[in-house]
């Protein structure tokens, strides 16, 4: 006997047969990837693709039930009787359930990607965005997929590669033709690791201290890798890496043959450096406070635990340690004004994410997310949990977050205090706003297609500049005065 049914769209006509429930049953779905359950018990009326089926679509963001992951999580657990709609809840686990609404944003994102028009980007095109209007200006090819930026006093810059070099920008955006020598050797087996961020001591004037982050290791007889992310300092002379001291290198127990996830970013406040360890794709190990991984730290700029760290106490937690939970953060900033530290993280197949650092917080990966794995199977169900942060905000489906910076400067004048993130999946520079309780009050994209956003900085000048790694280039952009 069939039924007839509609799901949640606000436009679904409820014409729908659907099979019915003892036929799903009879299926076992306990371990079937998230594709395959949209497709054996929802395409029949929605479409393999959301665009409808046997009734109308689920990808024009309109949902008449609740339009929220919760509330679509409950409507599939709990059905619609009055529409006919039957519940899920007895065929599919909680953990089934959430992948399934994480899928189901995918598809939703998808069609509404594909109906979005952007501009061609070149250097006389005008960006049109809410509050500033653009262009953009490719000031330098032929980097090896860059990961990080800094700008000196004399108006040259630093960029880290991937796969080791230190390169320099001449002010006229020439990329010097030698990288730096001697800088630290760095393991790179793919897809990550290798050589990351930079970092400017803040009195670099004075003190000359470059910080670079990166993938270190060594190899064994078999030509087989044992890395981990690890923090030095130095200075260049006569174009050569010199004066290097270790900031940070953790004991080699903890060094792994895994190549994903090690973070990183580097950020300095009131003679603090604050960077990030990955879990190193070991998702438990986050939540391990005998280990560094999944960890944002804090050290003294000289390498030295400060005295007021949250788990100094405990012998067995690495002193360095300020909070922990986290995934593979690959964006963090520091307010010089309020203090106030934020993180973007990269979730797994969504739950990316936007987070305010505090003091000792558990940030609850793998607890609680609001993604599901790559292959399509369920982490967790839940999305909260007492004693964890939530995010400010997340992305569902992932945009891979990368790079972030508070932009302070004038020549944008109406986005001073704006947080500009970047990204990697979804080549995307958005904008977001926060209001002082940390609600966001504006998220805008400014750029999306131009490229993989791997790094974002503020420059001296007070314009937006940009590292991407696919293609790989440094560019930025410029304000177009409105008539």
């Amino acid at each position: 006997m069939a039924h007839k049914v509609g799901l949640l769209s606000r436009n679904t006509i409820f014409v729908v047969l659907l099979i019915p429930l003892f036929s799903v049953r009879a299926q076992d779905l306990s371990e079937m990837k998230v594709e395959g359950i949209y497709k054996n018990i929802c395409s029949n009326c929605h479409g393999i693709d959301l665009k409808g089926g046997l009734s109308s679509s689920l990808a024009d963001g309109q949902w008449e039930f609740g339009g929220s992951d919760e509330e679509i999580l409950q409507t599939i657990k709990d059905g619609i009787p009055e529409k006919g709609m039957i519940a899920y809840g007895s065929v599919l686990s909680p953990d089934q359930l959430r992948s399934l609404v994480v899928y189901i944003r995918e598809l939703e994102k998808a069609e509404q990607d594909n109906s979005i028009t952007f501009p061609e980007l070149d250097p006389d095109q005008v960006i049109t965005t809410q509050h500033h209007d653009f262009r953009v200006e490719v000031l330098t090819k032929g980097l090896d997929t860059p990961w990080g930026l800094a700008f000196l006093p004399d108006g040259y810059m630093l960029v880290t590669e991937r796969n080791g070099p230190l390169r320099v920008i001449d002010p006229n955006y020439k990329l010097v033709t030698k990288p730096v020598a001697d800088t630290p050797p760095v393991i790179f087996d793919g897809p990550e690791g290798g050589m990351m961020d930079i970092s400017l001591h803040p009195d670099y004037k004075n003190n000359g201290w470059i910080y670079l982050a990166f993938a270190d290791g060594w190899r064994d007889e078999n030509g087989k890798s044992y890395s981990q992310t690890a923090i030095v300092r130095g200075r260049i002379i006569n174009h050569r890496w010199a004066d290097q001291e270790w900031i940070y290198k953790a004991d080699q127990k903890f060094y792994t043959r895994s190549g994903a996830h090690y973070g990183t970013r580097m950020a300095f406040d009131n003679g603090y450096l604050y960077f990030v360890v990955g879990e190193r794709g070991a998702m438990g190990q986050a939540q391990d406070l005998n280990r560094p991984n999944g960890k944002i730290m804090r050290l003294y700029d000289d390498g030295r635990v400060p005295e007021d760290n949250p788990f100094i106490n405990d012998a067995e937690v690495p002193n360095e340690i300020w909070s922990y939970g986290h995934r593979n953060p690959q964006g963090l900033v520091i307010d010089a004004d309020t203090h106030t530290i934020y993180a973007t993280e990269h979730g797994a197949r969504g739950g990316d994410e936007l987070n305010l650092i505090l003091k000792g917080r558990n940030y609850g990966w793998p607890v609680i997310t609001h993604g599901i794995n790559y292959d399509g199977r369920p982490i967790t169900p839940l999305t909260e949990k007492e004693g964890m942060e939530q995010p400010l905000l997340h992305w569902t489906p992932s945009i891979a977050p990368c790079g972030l910076t508070i932009y302070l400067g004038s020549e944008f004048s109406k986005w001073k205090g704006d947080l500009l993130a970047g990204s990697l999946r979804a080549q995307e520079l958005r904008r977001i706003r926060l209001a002082e309780n940390g609600l966001i009050v504006e998220q805008e994209v400014l750029l999306k297609g131009f490229g993989r956003i791997r790094d974002v900085r503020t420059g001296p000048d007070g314009l937006v500049y940009l590292l991407t790694d696919d293609p790989s280039r440094l560019f930025r952009i410029v304000p177009i005065d409105k008539p």
